[in-house]
């Protein structure tokens, strides 16, 4: 006996079996109870999720022999049921359009509506891809479509509804079929396996449904590929390999490099990945998913895993967001990259780049470098070290006066002071945004709203960092829960605004403005003008 694959198998043959288009086996169901059947229906939707399926029961309700009238609940047991499951119907037929694009094919078919059906109630017609027919042809079955014998039903399933005919859509009732959520899909695959008493684990079955991306039938499929691949069951490491995926370890090890901004475990993490032999685009995908559960328990603290909560603890929400925003462009390019690991490679350069610690472990890199140039062997004269020794002793020197020499008594102060600092923008978002207290004894002390929380750790250390160039080193920030009021950034935009104040006011009143917008009826609109700089 010849083996029959899943996805045939366990085909849905009512509309109880069909899962998650609850709200398309509702419309129909309730059509056919109150008699109150289209002439034409429309299944848009992609691949794999139950267009055919549905059209399939919905020809076998309308011409079940068990009931006298259509019913939303065929046997599956008389013979014009059984003629439509194996596809053996003469008042079923089913045309493929990508085929049949013709105009002379579908003059054809409208010929024979006409005549009435040999068994059944209805001849029923499913032109599957049916946006794939060519003008012509729609424009020869526009007349039959809009007065249809009453013995006809049409049924036209499409992957792309927006290419099908205005003319066309006006004359169906269109039906949106939605992709299968990941639980529900998770759900039958498990009750296909307990039936096929296959072993599994739900690691691999969670890994085969997000692999589907909602279709049914490409989660059936691979689930043949991954019991045939793990010898009669389903194993972990099995189902990893088959996918392309890798162990979330790994996955969390390289995220936390990107946001440590450490590029040489970044890269090293990535070549024990190439090991694998991964989908390099499953990778990019599984970062994706994984920052957007970093943002939502950084909002909604909604994870119950460790290794998220520990990332959105670690990474702040702006940066979070733009690592999201540099993944999702990668991944929407990576098909058309040459090479999918140089796509992945340079979506992880252009994180690091962007990420304000990676400017800041350069620069300690640099420092750490200085001390072995200094334990060259380089023969100088008596007087040359002289020399050499006073100019280091008038730099440090230098240096230190022109530490001593910066004051912070107010707020004037400290916004000069601020504005002079090279900090990345996220630093500087943080902290413009924040009062100045005081600063004494090696101390800063800095007002906070209450609702910002916790500064993130990496933006706090990049912030120390450039105090400690700028003031000293051993100085400590101090924050103080209160209102802020003429923050950096505050400030900034009040003399912002008091420039483009000025500038429109200047503008307004200028005489030779004046003239020419009279001359000529003409009005000045305040978003034109902009401040010189």
């Amino acid at each position: 006996m010849s083996y029959e694959v899943l996805a045939r198998k366990y085909r849905p043959s009512n509309f109880d079996q069909v899962i998650g288009q609850e709200h398309i086996v509702e419309a129909i169901a309730n059509g056919i109870n109150q008699k109150r059947l289209h002439q034409a229906y429309i299944f848009s939707g992609t691949r794999g999720i139950g267009k055919t399926t549905l059209a399939r029961i919905l020809a076998k309700c309308l011409n079940c022999e068990a009931t006298d009238l259509p019913s939303s609940n065929p046997c599956n047991q008389c013979t014009n049921c059984s003629e439509i499951r194996i596809g053996r119907s003469v008042d079923f037929l089913e045309i493929d359009a990508a085929s049949n694009t013709q105009v002379e094919k579908m003059r054809d078919l409208i010929e024979t509506v006409e005549y009435k059906p040999a068994k059944g109630r209805y001849k029923v017609y499913l032109i599957d891809e049916v946006h794939m027919l060519s003008t012509a042809s729609f424009n020869a079955l526009l007349k039959t479509l809009e007065e249809p014998p009453s013995h006809v039903v049409f049924i036209f399933a499409t992957t792309n509804p927006e290419k099908i005919p205005k003319t066309v859509q006006s004359r169906c009732l269109q039906l949106n079929l939605k992709t299968v959520n990941e639980s529900l899909l998770i759900d039958h695959i498990k009750s296909i396996l307990k039936t096929e008493k296959i072993k599994f684990d739900d690691i691999s079955v969670s890994l085969i449904a997000n692999s589907a991306k909602g279709s049914v039938r490409d989660g059936l499929t691979l689930l043949d590929q991954a019991i045939a691949h793990g010898d009669g069951e389903l194993n972990e490491a099995k189902v990893k390999r088959l996918l392309g995926t890798i162990d979330d370890s790994l996955l969390f090890d390289l995220i936390d490099s990107v946001i440590e901004g450490n590029g040489k475990i970044t890269f090293d993490i990535l070549s024990k990945i190439e090991e694998l032999s991964p989908a390099y685009d499953l990778i990019l995908r599984d970062i994706i998913s994984t920052l957007h559960k970093v943002s939502l328990q950084q909002v909604l603290g909604n994870s119950n895993s460790k290794a998220i909560g520990k990332l959105a603890d670690k990474i702040d929400k702006e940066f979070c967001q733009l690592l999201y925003e540099i993944a999702m462009n990668a991944y929407a390019k990576f098909s058309v990259h040459p090479d999918p690991k140089e796509a992945l490679e340079i979506c992880l350069l252009r994180m690091l780049t962007f990420n304000p610690l990676q400017k800041l472990s350069e620069s300690n890199e640099v420092d750490k470098s200085a001390p072995e140039k200094k334990n060259l062997k380089t023969e100088h004269t008596p007087a040359e070290k002289k020399v050499k020794e006073k100019d280091v002793s008038d730099n440090h020197a230098n240096n230190d006066s022109s530490k001593s020499d910066i004051e912070l008594k107010n707020n004037s102060d400290w916004i000069r002071f601020f504005k002079s600092m090279s900090i990345s923008p996220f630093a500087r978002n943080y902290y413009g945004n924040m009062s100045f207290l005081s600063y004494k004894d090696y101390e800063l002390s800095l007002i906070i709203e209450d609702s910002v929380g916790d500064v993130p750790e990496n933006i706090e250390i990049e912030f120390t960092s450039e105090l400690k160039s700028m003031l000293a080193e051993n100085i400590k920030i101090k924050y103080k829960i209160g209102k802020v009021t003429d923050s950096p950034i505050e400030i900034q935009s009040k003399l912002k605004q008091e420039s483009l104040d000025e500038a429109q006011s200047n503008i307004k009143n200028d005489e030779s403005i004046q003239k020419f917008v009279k001359k000529f009826k003409g009005s000045i609109k305040d978003d034109s003008i902009k401040p010189v700089k």
